[in-house]
């Protein structure tokens, strides 16, 4: 299949019209974009189809109404082919409450749920891992639908290109990708960015039958995507079509437009798609003159009454910005299936284990996937057995690929399963930051509530094993700066085991950070039939004197500094965050309020630090109830050292919080 298409199917007058019709639809909504532009009524980054439009409509002339469009920034066209109406994708564009987003995404950040559009997507190549989870949820829940995800030639350079390539073969998913290549990833020509300039040949390497064709061709576009589309729909695995075509403007509309020659531009115009068509039809007497008329009169009209919706919504009032960020459980959560009736004796690694069997047996939306999470059973053994007991399907090892596995973990929340994404250590989470930050914590806001993102992702985090700087970070306190994100920290055994499945029952993205030093840590798990409270701060040592605040691996510390400074006759209460993100300030405020002094536990650096967030909310928020100077105690400025008593001196210890809250009791008037 990696020979260019050379055939052309026999199309009837009207299916010809109908392809014209879309692709006119396109160009004119586009060329009256670029008027709104310089008129100031439409803002930030504008991209055009113009000049592409073959593309997408002949791609998506073979869709059915079920199958799922992920695009780029440049998916106006998209959008309109894939039945969101002209007035609201308009009214999006001008930023209006009426548009398909609710006016929060604008031109880059199309969305529309009931279509199966699941947006533009301003960062390159982010869509593409989106596709591959969306098929796989699919997949998983026994649908026969496919995915088309639409991409340019920038997004073959990068990262998120291979990982999904190679994760949608490796699985089989009917995910058709198709390269958009106009040759120039915004001012950086084909040639100077890629090695291997057909671009085909770089998902054929990936193990994904691939094809080039014409993209400025509508007939050759639209029989090379049925015979493609057709091969996902009867179980063949993932294709992939790269189509060379060309924009006729500027890559946006801040684009001078320096690095390409004007004769280049005028020698792709003259392979106009729609020129060619219309001519064609006309030279063979399948389109009148005063059909064309006619036809363009009719779209002009349908542009210019999509420019007078958009004039006449309203914009979204300024309070209505804080909705959206996280969606609103529409029940509360049923309790754990199957909650533990007596108390028993168990590790934390044990503890999260049952978490995980409780939400696999109990939920078949429900699957884990990550890094040799199956056959190895876990870098920390959490998943050991589970590959056995659960099969393949739901315990699915991937490569080591964080950015790809995880924005599909969120594609497949989109689709309607229960991801457990599992990174192996919070290291090499930034890898996948990208779709976490990006995808996962904005889509629900930018889509104006269209796209929720319930998957929970869950990773080891902190320090204390003497595996020296790249893998001793605390950066959960990163991720609690999102808005969008649920962000977790359990510090008891209970936590360990039921946080899971409350997570699961949350429609909002949720991170849960498992401190490397608790998982060999045993104690007595009490029964918690109710579940746990994943909304909440908790008062794990009621007290007088002062507060202790903690999270996570730092919680036995702090008790132990907690017990032994009640034997020096001072009372503290200790403080577990348990929830980083949204932060329980009230808990804080009342705790501190009734001690009148805070010493805060945080393992992170102090700057930039969590710790300096709570010491600010309290300097802002419970000032006059304070006694003495707020006291943080954080791991030291430095990267984590290898040495074992370098290790322990940089980090937090129980000495260092009883010097802390030494010095707090000491500052009393």
């Amino acid at each position: 299949m990696s020979t260019p298409s050379t055939d052309k199917p026999r199309l009837s007058r009207a299916h010809l019209l109908d392809l014209l019709r879309q692709m006119l639809r396109i160009r004119r909504f586009e060329e009256r974009c670029v008027e709104l532009y310089t008129q100031e009524k439409i803002r930030g980054f504008l991209h055009v189809y113009i000049g592409e439009e073959a593309v997408g409509t002949g791609v998506m002339h073979g869709l059915a109404p079920d199958d799922a469009v992920v695009s780029t920034y440049r998916e106006h066209g998209h959008a309109l082919l894939n039945r969101i109406p002209m007035e609201r994708v308009m009214a999006e564009m001008y930023g209006k409450q009426a548009g398909c987003s609710m006016g929060r995404g604008g031109s880059m950040h199309l969305f529309d749920a009931s279509a199966r559009f699941v947006g533009g997507n301003a960062i390159v190549g982010g869509g593409l891992p989106l596709a591959v989870g969306l098929a796989l949820a699919d997949r998983l829940a026994g649908r026969k639908r496919v995915t088309v995800c639409f991409f340019g030639d920038g997004a073959a350079a990068e990262g998120s290109f291979h990982e999904s390539l190679n994760l949608a073969a490796l699985w089989q998913l009917p995910v058709l990708f198709v390269c958009e290549n106009n040759l120039y990833a915004m001012g950086t020509a084909l040639r100077y960015a890629h090695a291997q300039t057909e671009l085909y040949r770089k998902a054929e390497a990936l193990g994904v039958p691939a094809q080039s064709v014409d993209g400025m061709d509508i007939a050759r576009v639209e029989a090379a995507s049925a015979r493609l589309l057709a091969a996902l729909r009867s179980g063949e695995g993932p294709r992939f079509l790269e189509c060379r075509t060309y924009r006729f403007r500027a890559h946006s509309m801040f684009d001078p437009e320096l690095y390409r020659d004007k004769a280049e531009v005028e020698e792709w115009k003259a392979r106009d798609p729609i020129l060619r068509l219309s001519q064609w039809m006309q030279q063979s007497g399948l389109l009148p003159e005063q059909e064309l008329a006619a036809l363009e009169a009719e779209i002009a009209a349908e542009v210019e009454g999509a420019v007078a919706f958009a004039e006449a919504a309203e914009w979204e009032p300024e309070a209505g910005r804080f909705e959206h960020v996280l969606r609103e459980a529409s029940q509360a959560p049923p309790p754990p299936p199957a909650a533990e009736p007596e108390p028993v004796v168990l590790s934390f690694r044990e503890a999260f284990r049952l978490g995980l069997i409780e939400a696999l047996e109990h939920d078949p939306r429900t699957f884990l996937m990550g890094e040799d999470i199956g056959h190895y059973g876990g870098c920390y053994a959490v998943s050991r057995g589970l590959l056995e007991r659960f099969g393949p399907e739901r315990i699915r090892d991937t490569p080591l690929a964080e950015n790809g596995f995880t924005g599909a973990g969120i594609g497949a929340a989109l689709g309607g399963a229960r991801p457990i994404v599992e990174i192996m250590t919070v290291n090499f989470s930034l890898l996948a930051m990208d779709q976490i930050v990006n995808t996962a914590a904005t889509l629900l806001h930018m889509s104006g509530g269209e796209f929720a993102v319930p998957l929970v992702i869950r990773m080891a985090t902190g320090a204390g094993r003497q595996v020296a700087a790249q893998h001793s970070h605390s950066l959960e306190n990163w991720y609690a700066h999102v808005p969008g994100l649920k962000v977790l920290a359990p510090g008891t055994l209970e936590d360990a085991r039921y946080m899971l499945w409350a997570a699961l029952q949350d429609p909002n993205p949720v991170l849960i950070f498992e401190h490397v030093m608790l998982y060999n840590r045993e104690g007595e798990l009490a029964p918690c039939p109710e579940g746990v409270d994943i909304a909440h701060a908790a008062i794990r040592r009621p007290g007088r004197d002062l507060s202790l605040i903690t999270y996570g691996g730092s919680l036995p510390k702090t008790l132990e500094a907690a017990e032994a400074l009640a034997e020096e006759g001072i009372d503290a209460e200790v403080v577990d965050l348990r929830v980083l993100r949204p932060l329980d300030t009230a808990a804080l405020l009342d705790s501190v309020g009734r001690t009148h002094r805070a010493v805060i536990v945080d393992e992170g650096w102090k700057t930039g630090s969590l710790a300096g967030e709570l010491a600010a909310i309290l300097a802002e928020q419970a000032f006059w109830a304070l006694d003495a100077p707020i006291e943080r105690v954080c791991s030291d400025e430095i990267p984590i050292p290898y040495p074992q008593h370098l290790e322990n001196a940089a980090l937090p210890q129980v000495a260092d919080i009883l010097a802390a809250a030494r010095r707090a009791m000491g500052a009393a008037p």
